[in-house]
């Protein structure tokens, strides 16, 4: 490292001693330069150096060599500028060891050094000075001010006198002093360090102002100075009675007095009152943040604030202030975007934010391009009031108010913004700066449409990308389509929702619904469907909408493109959809299969089932198994028409035990269920594949009690054999047999023809009736959500039409509650006829024992009959009339159980809301029977 600090050194040293010591073509006559001015130039230019001093323009070494090739061809040189081209193309591509890395800074050095010449050459052509300082006198750098106490002896320079030995500067190695901008030097030149010294002393201004003595009389004695200055050397004298600094010698005396003269006057003016020229240059650094040596930021307010002490007027103040507000609006838009930086990546800042921090500092650029040209006026002095004030391009604050008219309005819009966005991201940053930009002015419009699409730019790539590629790209959480990780049958419901925050305002709901379901498309065909077709349709969607499908198709402002691309992407992706789940996955045969297996639309199959299963299921449910109904499930299947059907639908169809309780028999526990796999499982869920369960125990129980009612049937019906056994009983039995069985068959039939009707209305009005209405849903469908829709209508309608809906909760369990009646009739009449025909098989034993005995004492003339027979028959007729007996009162009993429980059932149909459950009231009341003759309560209502 001290290897390098000393090379930079010796070649600084070069660089000065070829400046110093080549001949001015200027001035031949010119000494050359002492040891003591090499030192002292070599100080200047180490100071210049480490120094902070940074250009206003860009670093760009193309731009300044044909800045300097353009100047010397304008300037009628082409030869050299020529020569410069070819000198500057072999600098340039000389890289590597050895080689001049920062090659922008050595052009604009030899630039600035060729324009203080001719500025000098313009403004001072009597001047006496050497070359190389010649930038210092024009105002281009600082002046460097010596520690020692020497006298500027040396008259042979003709550039700078002794340097003020008031100024304390440490050596070469400690560093260099704090130095003065490029207007101040000048000053510093002419002999007025003491001022100088007065204004940098900022905390003691009311203490520094005492000194304003001695410089009165040092400007009286330069005054002076012109009067005397024919008689005697010039030179000499100044360096006898002023040593505030360099001062130059022209070769007019007169020239002497009057820049004397003007100096005085400037003194007094900065006495009584800061400058304007010095205001203006503090409003600058107020305006990039930076506090000026008057104007400063003060925290307790809030706001830059020109302190009191310092003396200006009131109105200028006043106008201070206001132009300081740029500076406040600029420090709290500058603030925002160096917070925002600073906290990415460790926090989410977004991709939005991010976007609207670099529209900001865009928006500061041209900025600070402004703030360039300024100072670049402000370099200028303002002319008096006898001047003509149209010869320079100088700088008030009058004209800075003027220049700052547009650029306050926009910054007052960015600081508005800044608040309103700070808490904000995504979407939602881009709908509150959307609501600024409704305004009815055209500058504030167009700036904020500007500002938006650059802002908008993530959040339209976000959407391009998801709904023509399906890809989430949000890894900050700013877009309105949120995802989570799922199941696959869940993705559709549950993997991507939208967030109601992050929604900007000019996309709307609808919009941001067809934007969602787009993606989901995508997404279910890729990762559910395992399908790649939707890539052809999103080209085509793009190709129709007429965007591209590359980044930054979109923008801000096209809302209607969007809008476009939105609803041809969504119409082509989802009939694919379609396509794929109704011909692919065959969706439609589906939904049959279960209407058949498990909503018993396949009557044989549910017949046989039932047949073949009633004996196992009558068992506890406990002693059941499984494997062995599922084995009965395949023979029902082989022996019915369902052995036609597509070998995967049947593959699906499993037997299913519920589980079960103590004392449950295998009634209970049995159902059936059908196996959804993906993508199917979308719609068939497990909530909805417990809703077809619910039906499935509904419609089977339904089923039991009309097989039941049927095997009652079955035993009732007469034949030959029952009628020659009724001529052989006891007139009293026989009476009683009928009584009982006439009170079988009319209870039979009162709940046959419930369960009847109960059956008609479930098949017709409830299964085939919604199946009808899905079948045509399923038509007009023209996306996966009207699919889902219509099945879960479908399903909701048969839901509520058998009785199995949260408002019907008591009406099921008074059905309920019957169809147990109804198995207990069954068991009661299972009872009665065995009794019956036990009671017919004895009293054929009897007459066939009666007429062997009557053979075997044919011979015997005795008219008396065995007394072991007329016992025989006693006994049989007693039991039978204590059979039939306790069977009728059991019947009674049910019945009129049944009767209670029914009357219940039919006064809260009427009641219901949904129309149809009215409708079975009609079917099951259409005589009036039950309206005209419901009995009271406590009254049979069959008997």
């Amino acid at each position: 490292m001290e290897d390098d600090d000393q090379r930079v050194v010796d070649l600084v040293k070069e660089l000065v001693q070829r400046l110093l010591y080549t001949s001015n073509p200027q001035n031949p006559s010119a000494s050359a330069p002492t040891q003591q001015d090499y030192n002292q130039a070599v100080k200047y230019s180490l100071r210049i150096l480490s120094s902070r001093m940074t250009p206003s323009i860009a670093v760009d070494d193309a731009a300044m060599a044909e800045s300097i090739k353009r100047r010397l061809a304008t300037s009628g040189k082409s030869s050299e500028a020529l020569t410069f081209a070819d000198l500057y193309a072999k600098f340039s591509l000389k890289n590597g060891l050895g080689s001049v890395k920062n090659k922008w800074s050595v052009l604009y050095l030899l630039k600035t050094i060729s324009e203080d010449r001719n500025i000098r050459k313009n403004q001072f052509p009597n001047m006496i000075s050497n070359g190389f300082l010649d930038s210092a006198l024009a105002g281009g750098l600082p002046a460097l001010h010596e520690s020692d106490g020497r006298s500027s002896s040396s008259s042979s320079t003709g550039g700078y006198a002794k340097l003020n030995k008031n100024s304390k500067v440490g050596g070469f190695s400690s560093g260099f002093d704090y130095f003065k901008g490029s207007s101040d030097s000048v000053r510093n030149l002419r002999g007025l360090n003491n001022l100088e010294k007065l204004e940098s002393d900022e905390k003691n201004l009311g203490a520094n102002l005492d000194n304003f003595s001695s410089l009165t009389e040092n400007m009286q004695k330069l005054k002076g100075l012109g009067d005397k200055s024919r008689g005697f050397n010039t030179r000499e004298h100044l360096e006898k009675h002023f040593s505030g600094g360099m001062l130059l010698v022209s070769k007019d005396p007169e020239n002497i007095r009057d820049m004397a003269y003007r100096e005085f006057v400037d003194l007094i003016k900065e006495e009584n009152e800061v400058s304007e020229v010095a205001l203006v240059r503090d409003v600058l650094y107020v305006c990039q943040g930076i506090d000026g040596k008057y104007v400063k930021f003060d925290e307790k307010v809030d706001a830059y604030v020109l302190p009191e002490l310092v003396k200006v007027p009131r109105a200028t103040r006043i106008m201070v202030q206001k132009l300081c507000e740029l500076g406040w609006l600029f420090r709290k838009v500058k603030g925002y975007i160096t917070d925002s930086m600073d906290r990415y990546p460790a926090e989410d800042v977004g991709t939005v934010g991010q976007a609207f921090c670099a529209a900001l500092q865009d928006e500061l650029s041209d900025y600070y391009k402004l703030l360039a040209v300024l100072e670049a006026q402000a370099m200028n002095p303002i002319p008096l009031v006898s001047e003509n004030e149209s010869s320079g391009n100088y700088l008030s604050l009058r004209r800075l108010s003027v220049w700052f008219t547009e650029p306050m309005v926009k910054m007052k819009l960015m600081a508005v913004l800044v608040d309103s966005c700070k808490v904000l991201k995504g979407g939602g940053m881009a709908g509150a700066i959307h609501m600024h930009a409704q305004h009815g002015d055209p500058l504030v419009h167009d700036f904020m449409n500007r500002l938006l699409r650059r802002v908008c730019s993530p959040l339209f790539e976000m959407v391009r990308s998801w709904v023509l590629e399906g890809e989430l790209e949000d890894i900050f959480a700013e877009f309105f389509v949120l995802g989570q990780p799922v199941k696959a049958e869940s993705l559709w419901r549950e993997g991507y929702q939208l967030h109601a925050s992050m929604l900007p305002t000019f996309i709307s709901q609808s919009l941001a619904q067809r934007i969602l379901r787009t993606g989901k498309s995508i997404n279910f065909l890729r990762v559910c469907c395992d399908d790649q077709g939707w890539a052809d349709s999103a080209i085509e969607a793009a190709a129709a909408a007429g965007t591209s499908t590359r980044r930054g198709g979109l923008g801000y402002g096209e809302t209607d493109a969007l809008e476009s691309l939105v609803t041809e992407a969504a119409k082509r992706i989802d009939r694919h959809l379609l396509d794929v789940m109704f011909k692919q996955y065959k969706f439609k045969e589906h939904c049959l299969a279960i209407k058949r297996y498990l909503l018993l639309g396949q009557g044989d199959f549910v017949q046989y089932l039932m047949d073949i299963v009633g004996p196992d299921l009558s068992e506890a449910a406990n002693t059941i198994s499984a494997f062995k109904l599922a084995g009965l499930l395949e023979s029902a299947i082989r022996s019915s028409n369902a052995q036609y059907d597509d070998p995967d639908i049947l593959d699906r169809l499993r037997v299913k035990m519920i589980p079960h309780n103590t004392g449950d028999k295998g009634w209970d526990v049995f159902s059936l269920e059908y196996d959804a796999r993906v993508p199917l499982n979308t719609v068939f869920t497990e909530s909805v594949m417990s809703r077809y369960l619910r039906i499935f125990n509904f419609l089977w129980k339904l089923r039991r009690v009309e097989h039941a009612l049927i095997g009652v049937w079955k035993m009732m019906k007469p034949n030959c054999v029952t009628s020659r056994f009724f001529s052989k009983l006891p007139q009293a039995v026989k009476l009683q047999l009928i009584l009982t069985s006439r009170k079988c068959q009319v209870l039979w039939d009162e709940m046959n023809h419930f369960v009847s009707n109960l059956q008609y209305y479930i098949m017709f009005e409830v299964l085939e009736e919604s199946w009808s209405d899905f079948s045509k849903e399923l038509e007009a469908a023209k996306d996966l959500d009207d699919l889902l829709g219509a099945h879960e209508k479908y399903l909701y309608s048969i839901v509520e039409k058998s009785l199995l809906g949260e408002r019907s909760q008591n009406l099921s369990k008074t059905l309920f509650v019957l169809f147990d009646l109804i198995l207990r009739f069954r068991s009661h009449a299972d009872r009665l006829y065995e009794g019956i025909y036990e009671l017919q098989s004895r009293t054929m034993d009897s007459t066939s024992r009666t007429k062997v005995g009557e053979k075997k004492v044919s011979s015997n003339k005795t008219s008396d009959q065995g007394p072991w027979l007329g016992e025989g028959r006693k006994d049989i007729t007693r039991r039978a009339g204590e059979f039939l007996q306790n069977m009728a009162q059991d019947l009674d009993a049910l019945a009129k159980e049944y009767s209670n429980v029914f009357e219940g059932f039919i006064s809260q149909l009427p009641i219901q809301q949904h129309v149809d459950l009215k409708f079975l009231m009609f079917r099951l009341d259409f005589t009036e029977f039950y309206s005209q003759f419901r009995p009271s309560k406590g009254q049979k209502l069959l008997f």
